[in-house]
Order: C-alpha cells, then sequence, then structure tokens
C-alpha cells in the first residue's frame, strides 16, 4: 500500500553544506498543503484510500459537476485531486491537512515529475546512435537511424522501434533522494542533487518504497 505523497513546485537549485563542511548541491522544492476530501472506505469501493486536494482554482474554472461535487464536500474547491491507498483510515478526516510535516522522520523519498521537452530529435541524440559512416558511398544520410523493417515476411516495422520522434516530456520517478534540510515555516524541502523538468515543474513527493542504507557525512 503506498502513502500519502505531497504535490510541489520546483523552484531551482542552489547549496547546502554538511556539518563537516562540505558542498552539496540541493533542488529547492515549494510544498502545497494537502487537504483531505473524501475518506474511501473498503465497505464503499473495496479498497481504503484517501482522496486529496491540492492548490487552488477559481470557482469560474470549474465545472458544474465540480461545482456541486465540492459543495457537497462543504470544502473550498482544489485544483488537482489524487487519490492513494492506505492500509487504514481512521486517522484521516475530511477538512485535515498535512504539509511538510509527514516526512518529519523521512530521510529519503520518491520524486516523480515531467522531464524537460527537447522536440523531436534524431536517432542520435534520442537513442545514442553511432550513424552510418563519413565516407564510402554514403551521402545526405550520415546520422540517419539506417535500416528498420525486415524482409516481406514479417514485412512492417515493429511497434516500439527506436527511431527518430519526440524527446523528454516524460514521466519520471527518481528513488531514494536524501533529503538535506527542510523549512516548515516556509514550505520549502531542499532534495540532494537534481530532479527532472524545469523551473515550475509540479513535483509529486513520496516515502521512498525501497529502503536504502547510506554512509551518512553529516
Amino acid at each position: 500500500m503506498t502513502d500519502i505523497a505531497l504535490i510541489g513546485k520546483k523552484i531551482g537549485m542552489t547549496r547546502e553544506f554538511y556539518k563537516s563542511g562540505q558542498s552539496v548541491p540541493v533542488t529547492v522544492i515549494k510544498m502545497e498543503k494537502a487537504r483531505v476530501i473524501d475518506v474511501i472506505s473498503n465497505d464503499k469501493r473495496g479498497y481504503n484510500a484517501v482522496q486529496l486536494g491540492f492548490g487552488k482554482i477559481k470557482n469560474s474554472k470549474l465545472s458544474k459537476a465540480m461545482k456541486g461535487f465540492y459543495s457537497k464536500k462543504n470544502t473550498e474547491p482544489k485544483k488537482k485531486l489524487k487519490e492513494f491507498r492506505v492500509n487504514n483510515t481512521d486517522s484521516y478526516k475530511p477538512g485535515n491537512e498535512f504539509g511538510l510535516e509527514i516526512f518529519k522522520d523521512t530521510k529519503f523519498v520518491d520524486v516523480r515529475s515531467r522531464t524537460i521537452g527537447k522536440g523531436f530529435a534524431g536517432a542520435m541524440k534520442r537513442h545514442n546512435f553511432s550513424g552510418l559512416r563519413a565516407t564510402h558511398g554514403v551521402s545526405i544520410s550520415h546520422r540517419s537511424h539506417g535500416s528498420t523493417g525486415q524482409n516481406q515476411d514479417p514485412g512492417k516495422v515493429f511497434k516500439n522501434k527506436k527511431m527518430a520522434g519526440h524527446m523528454g516530456d516524460k514521466l519520471r520517478t527518481i528513488q531514494n533522494i536524501e533529503i538535506i534540510k527542510s523549512d516548515i515555516e516556509n514550505d520549502l524541502l531542499y532534495l540532494k542533487g537534481s530532479i527532472p523538468g524545469s523551473k515550475n515543474t509540479e513535483v509529486l513527493i513520496k516515502k521512498s518504497s525501497k529502503k536504502y542504507f547510506k554512509i551518512n557525512y553529516d
């Protein structure tokens, strides 16, 4: 079962220092508070889960159905709704809010965000192909990906063949990223190293799903 996660916005990168004086690059995430919109019980749907709302949105931006949904729940509208399965729903009640404090005793987190889009790229840039020869009969097509299909049988190009195409702009999860510092007053989380995406990218952060042991340099 997954733990609940928080959504944040990537502000940029800077650096922090361990107590030993070692410099460490960090990515700064501005976190948003999550509000419990609905608690889903096993009797109702066959599984236990909590529905969390993130971000603010104007009433005028909502559809009629969503306006009815939020008025029925008697809560202010949220920009994004996410559902997380939990083992036990006893500690969750509609209207409860969660912030950075849920990562208080957590050292490592998993981060999911969208990578930077790089447009249409050739096979050499996108898949690290070596390209064709520089001479000996090759003209114009030095950076092409070469043959893609087979003979008359099967007479087609198989799906997922590595070819030129849209590069980047994909959801990626980076596991076991170390939390260097958390600023609860300003809702800032400092994560070691880089994470996918450009500035203002939406980032989903949850407790690490794999156990990870590491020497601490603090």
